[in-house]
Protein backbone atom coordinates (compact mmCIF):
# COMPACT_ATOMS: atom_id res chain seq x y z
CA UNK A 1 0.00 0.00 0.00
CA UNK A 2 1.06 3.39 -0.92
CA UNK A 3 1.78 6.06 1.57
CA UNK A 4 2.49 9.76 1.66
CA UNK A 5 5.37 9.54 -0.03
CA UNK A 6 5.14 6.34 -2.00
CA UNK A 7 4.15 6.83 -5.38
CA UNK A 8 2.79 4.18 -7.52
CA UNK A 9 3.79 4.43 -11.25
CA UNK A 10 3.44 2.28 -14.35
CA UNK A 11 6.29 1.80 -16.71
CA UNK A 12 7.83 -0.56 -19.05
CA UNK A 13 10.53 -0.30 -21.83
CA UNK A 14 10.95 1.16 -24.99
CA UNK A 15 8.74 -1.25 -27.29
CA UNK A 16 5.94 -1.55 -24.80
CA UNK A 17 7.05 -5.43 -24.80
CA UNK A 18 7.72 -5.41 -20.71
CA UNK A 19 5.18 -3.22 -18.52
CA UNK A 20 5.11 -2.93 -14.89
CA UNK A 21 3.92 -1.13 -11.49
CA UNK A 22 6.32 0.28 -8.90
CA UNK A 23 5.81 1.63 -5.83
CA UNK A 24 8.42 3.83 -4.98
CA UNK A 25 10.14 3.42 -1.82
CA UNK A 26 11.47 7.24 -1.42
CA UNK A 27 10.33 10.24 -3.62
CA UNK A 28 11.05 10.72 -7.42
CA UNK A 29 13.05 13.52 -5.96
CA UNK A 30 15.11 11.03 -4.77
CA UNK A 31 16.66 10.01 -7.85
CA UNK A 32 20.44 9.06 -8.41
CA UNK A 33 23.31 7.79 -10.68
CA UNK A 34 26.37 5.50 -9.89
CA UNK A 35 30.04 6.04 -11.49
CA UNK A 36 30.61 1.95 -11.45
CA UNK A 37 31.65 0.73 -13.90
CA UNK A 38 28.49 -0.67 -15.51
CA UNK A 39 26.82 2.15 -14.61
CA UNK A 40 28.89 4.30 -16.03
CA UNK A 41 28.23 2.83 -19.58
CA UNK A 42 24.62 2.41 -19.00
CA UNK A 43 24.18 5.89 -18.31
CA UNK A 44 20.38 6.11 -16.12
CA UNK A 45 19.12 7.57 -13.46
CA UNK A 46 17.05 5.35 -10.61
CA UNK A 47 14.55 5.74 -8.05
CA UNK A 48 14.48 3.29 -5.29
CA UNK A 49 11.99 0.51 -5.02
CA UNK A 50 11.33 -2.33 -1.91
CA UNK A 51 11.57 -5.94 -3.88
CA UNK A 52 8.52 -6.62 -4.27
CA UNK A 53 7.28 -3.75 -4.61
CA UNK A 54 7.71 -4.03 -8.60
CA UNK A 55 4.67 -5.91 -9.93
CA UNK A 56 5.39 -7.44 -13.65
CA UNK A 57 2.05 -6.75 -15.81
CA UNK A 58 3.38 -7.98 -18.90
CA UNK A 59 6.36 -9.27 -20.69
CA UNK A 60 8.24 -10.97 -17.60
CA UNK A 61 9.40 -13.39 -20.10
CA UNK A 62 11.10 -10.80 -22.48
CA UNK A 63 13.42 -9.72 -19.65
CA UNK A 64 16.85 -10.69 -20.21
CA UNK A 65 18.90 -10.70 -17.08
CA UNK A 66 22.96 -9.55 -16.64
CA UNK A 67 25.46 -9.49 -13.91
CA UNK A 68 28.82 -9.09 -13.10
CA UNK A 69 31.71 -9.17 -10.77
CA UNK A 70 29.86 -10.61 -7.49
CA UNK A 71 26.65 -11.43 -9.18
CA UNK A 72 24.79 -9.92 -6.55
CA UNK A 73 23.03 -7.38 -8.78
CA UNK A 74 20.54 -8.18 -10.91
CA UNK A 75 20.01 -6.09 -14.03
CA UNK A 76 17.30 -6.63 -16.21
CA UNK A 77 16.93 -5.24 -20.00
CA UNK A 78 13.95 -5.98 -22.63
CA UNK A 79 15.02 -8.48 -25.33
CA UNK A 80 13.64 -6.79 -27.82
CA UNK A 81 14.46 -3.23 -27.68
CA UNK A 82 17.51 -3.63 -24.89
CA UNK A 83 16.65 -1.01 -22.40
CA UNK A 84 17.39 -1.86 -19.27
CA UNK A 85 14.38 -1.10 -16.89
CA UNK A 86 15.25 -2.10 -13.33
CA UNK A 87 17.76 -4.00 -11.20
CA UNK A 88 18.21 -5.59 -7.71
CA UNK A 89 20.96 -3.46 -5.55
CA UNK A 90 24.56 -4.96 -4.89
CA UNK A 91 24.53 -2.47 -2.02
CA UNK A 92 20.97 -3.44 -0.57
CA UNK A 93 19.64 -7.11 -2.11
CA UNK A 94 16.35 -5.86 -0.67
CA UNK A 95 15.73 -2.74 -2.97
CA UNK A 96 15.70 -2.27 -6.75
CA UNK A 97 16.89 0.76 -8.92
CA UNK A 98 14.25 1.19 -11.38
CA UNK A 99 15.33 3.35 -14.43
CA UNK A 100 13.18 6.93 -14.32
CA UNK A 101 13.32 6.74 -17.84
CA UNK A 102 10.99 3.86 -17.93
CA UNK A 103 8.04 5.14 -15.88
CA UNK A 104 5.65 6.65 -17.87
CA UNK A 105 5.59 10.49 -18.08
CA UNK A 106 8.75 10.77 -15.96
CA UNK A 107 12.51 11.45 -18.01
CA UNK A 108 15.90 11.94 -16.67
CA UNK A 109 15.57 15.56 -17.59
CA UNK A 110 12.65 16.50 -15.25
CA UNK A 111 15.65 16.99 -12.78
CA UNK A 112 18.22 19.99 -12.68
CA UNK A 113 20.58 18.06 -10.54
CA UNK A 114 21.21 14.37 -9.88
CA UNK A 115 23.68 12.96 -6.98
CA UNK A 116 26.12 10.39 -8.35
CA UNK A 117 26.83 7.86 -5.41
CA UNK A 118 30.43 6.67 -5.68
CA UNK A 119 30.31 3.04 -7.25
CA UNK A 120 34.20 2.90 -7.93
CA UNK A 121 34.60 2.33 -4.10
CA UNK A 122 31.62 0.14 -3.47
CA UNK A 123 30.13 0.50 -0.28
CA UNK A 124 29.93 -3.71 -0.41
CA UNK A 125 33.50 -3.48 -0.97
CA UNK A 126 34.63 -0.36 1.60
CA UNK A 127 32.43 -0.15 4.30
CA UNK A 128 33.44 3.44 5.29
CA UNK A 129 32.10 4.65 2.23
CA UNK A 130 28.33 4.38 2.64
CA UNK A 131 26.71 6.25 0.71
CA UNK A 132 29.61 8.69 -0.29
CA UNK A 133 28.22 11.07 -3.12
CA UNK A 134 30.71 10.90 -5.84
CA UNK A 135 29.35 14.41 -7.32
CA UNK A 136 26.52 15.62 -9.20
CA UNK A 137 24.88 16.19 -12.71
CA UNK A 138 23.42 19.33 -13.94
CA UNK A 139 20.54 19.79 -16.50
CA UNK A 140 20.53 23.11 -17.67
CA UNK A 141 17.22 23.57 -20.01
CA UNK A 142 17.89 25.88 -22.83
CA UNK A 143 22.15 26.01 -21.97
CA UNK A 144 24.64 26.08 -24.59
CA UNK A 145 28.08 25.20 -24.58
CA UNK A 146 28.47 27.89 -26.61
CA UNK A 147 28.48 31.58 -24.38
CA UNK A 148 27.59 33.35 -27.57
CA UNK A 149 24.33 31.68 -28.08
CA UNK A 150 21.46 33.08 -27.30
Amino acid sequence: MAGPDRETLDGGCHCGAVRFKVTLAEPLASARRCDCSFCRMRGAVVVTARVGDLEMLQGADRLTLYRFNTGTARHHFCSVCGIYTHHQRRSDPSELGVNVACLDGVSPFDFDCVEVFDGVRHPSDDPGNRDRIAGVLRYERGASRDPSAP
